[in-house]
């Protein structure tokens, strides 16, 4: 059963996995450290995979090591050049480099030999089970296993029908080389679990040349090896697997073998990290694409407008335990939040318009105010935006009837507009359903920001554009693509795409200052009073795209708050 947690906002002392490798260092086991970061090349990385990288780089960099890069692609019928080259660009974006890129099938040779060597040792053999055959024999967690009518075979059968495996003789899924270690062990893993099988498909780096792959758990023990891997940090799936790494290594009387080393996957609220799930979202058509802005991986929360120092912020924040747990995702959008607040310049944008007229500004007149970019930072500097007679702001700043301690535009009341006048609303012009179309308004000349009137308080300020040069933008409004903190705990008959949040993206037309018109791709801002937004690569020059990264509303900083005040 998982567990809920609230990280503390800033991990105390060294987590378990930096103890162990700063004792290893001290007493002299290493000299020096070497992990590895080591995907499956089947999929885009996602959020989870980003707490691995932040983990296996951030160790070799802070202890003077080094982290390979490293495809374990040992199943050609999934794996593709498009995954290698997103997963190298995710790794990159995230601010890290590789010591060296390898590939578990760079060393298929060496896995082959190190085979024929456990079979000379009496610790493997080909078996002629089917799959099916050898779950039916496997046996239970209360019942042991049954041992391979074949398990008996000679060493020199054995080599004879596994060199043959190699070559091509027989079909798929007709044989596998198995360890022979223990039906009987309590840990199902170690009940002579499959070495290698046969599987007739071309892979995309080796093409032909192979017939038979090794399977992951064989593969990633020796290729840690081969490499010369110190600490095999993996998520606490791999702990029940734990026993068969070692056991790849020590019968093959390997020295300085590698320690694997487990620690709890990332799992978030209204979030589902399977990359099964994650293909099926894609291959469903319920997504547009592994970087859709709504998926968790690292490319869609790139595409989003989350930067790569807020995603090793988060990383840091929930540190690494031993005991899985949920984490809330208010806390990954706080973290951004937080890195964005520092960082992006603000720019005014109005999604849902109503005109504003100003009565007594002169007809034709443009003047410009001074706007602040970034009240963070100083050296963000100032901006010139338009203003003239008409303006577009929010239909939500606007109240016919305001409801109590509304301190925003009504008839008679006034409002300060952001870097702007003070205005008031003399009349309001209305369509044949009612609906307000227009707001006649008045602005005090003296109240000018910035200038002596500027004193003047009024108890509201809202944003604007100025109409005449307000330039039209596609802005999409992403919220969380799962309407349940569990996105798996669907009504009965159903299943997890039951929770799928129809309302996860809502495209509008909106009008943003000039300024905004020409960002780059990836660019970002604060849209002040709506939130954090960024350029979509759709993006076309005088054609802006704007993603909605994360609202102004920070739930996890009010967690915060109330558990310093418990």
């Amino acid at each position: 059963m998982e567990e809920t947690t609230t990280p503390a906002p800033e991990t105390a002392g060294k987590d378990f996995i930096r103890e162990i490798v700063e004792e290893d260092l001290r007493s002299g086991k290493h000299a020096t450290i070497a992990t590895r970061f080591p995907p499956e090349p089947n999929g885009y990385l996602h959020i989870g995979h980003a707490k691995s990288i932040c983990l296996n780089f951030g160790v070799a960099r802070e202890y003077g090591g080094t982290c390979n890069l490293r495809y374990d692609d040992t199943n050609p019928l999934k794996e593709d050049v498009e995954y290698v080259d997103a997963i190298e660009a995710d790794v990159r974006w995230l601010g890290f480099s590789w010591a060296g890129k390898y590939y578990a099938s760079d060393y298929f040779g060496r896995l082959y030999d190190f085979a024929e060597e456990l079979i000379r040792r009496g610790k493997a053999f080909v078996c002629d089970l089917s799959a099916d055959e050898v779950r039916a024999t496997r046996g239970t967690l209360t019942e042991p296993g049954k041992d391979s009518p074949y398990r008996g075979r000679s060493v020199e059968e054995n080599l004879d029908l596994f060199r043959r495996m190699r070559a091509g003789e027989f079909p798929d899924g007709s044989r596998t080389l198995r360890a022979k270690i223990d039906m009987a062990s309590p840990n199902i893993n170690l009940r002579d679990p499959a070495l290698f099988r046969i599987r007739k498909a071309t892979h995309h780096r080796t093409g032909d040349d192979w017939c038979i792959y090794p399977m992951y758990d064989y593969a990633h023990a020796l290729s840690d090896w081969i490499e010369g891997i110190t600490h095999s940090l993996c998520t606490l799936e791999f702990e029940d697997h734990r026993p068969l790494y070692d056991w790849c290594l020590l019968a093959l009387g390997l020295e300085n073998r590698p320690r694997q080393i487990e620690f709890a996957r990332l799992n978030l609220t209204y979030t589902l990290l399977s990359k099964r799930r994650l293909l099926h979202l894609v291959t469903g058509g319920h997504v547009r694409g592994w970087d859709d802005p709504r998926m968790p991986t690292i490319a869609g929360l790139r595409r989003r407008g989350y930067t790569p120092e807020a995603l090793r912020d988060f990383a840091e924040r929930i540190g690494l335990a031993k005991r899985d747990s949920v984490v809330d995702v208010a806390l990954l959008e706080h973290c951004l939040r937080e890195d964005l607040n520092r960082r992006a310049p603000r720019g005014m944008a109005v999604l849902d318009p109503v005109k504003v007229v100003l009565v007594n500004w002169p007809e034709g007149r443009v003047e410009e105010v001074e706007a602040v970019n970034n009240p963070e930072d100083p050296a963000a500097g100032t901006r010139k935006v338009a203003f003239s007679r008409e303006l577009l702001i929010e239909k939500d700043d606007f109240r016919e009837v305001p409801p109590p301690k509304y301190h925003r535009l009504s008839p008679g009341q006034e409002v300060r507009l952001r870097w702007g006048f003070i205005i008031r609303c003399e009349e309001v012009v209305k369509d044949a359903s009612g609906e307000a179309v227009e707001l006649r308004c008045t602005y005090d000349p003296s109240s000018r920001s910035g200038g002596e009137g500027a004193a003047r308080k009024v108890k509201g300020t809202i944003h604007w554009v100025s109409a005449a040069h307000a330039v039209p933008a596609e802005v999409r409004l992403y919220d969380r693509l799962f309407t349940k903190e569990d996105p798996n705990d669907a009504p009965e008959g159903q299943d997890w795409l039951s929770n799928l949040n129809p309302a996860s993206l809502e495209v509008r037309q909106g009008w943003v200052e000039p300024a905004l018109a020409d960002a780059p791709g990836g660019a970002f801002f604060q849209f002040e009073r709506l939130g954090y937004f960024s350029t979509d690569p759709d993006s076309a020059p005088g054609k802006p795209v704007f993603n909605r990264s994360v609202g102004l509303r920070d739930t996890w900083a009010k967690i915060e708050k109330k558990g310093r005040a418990t």
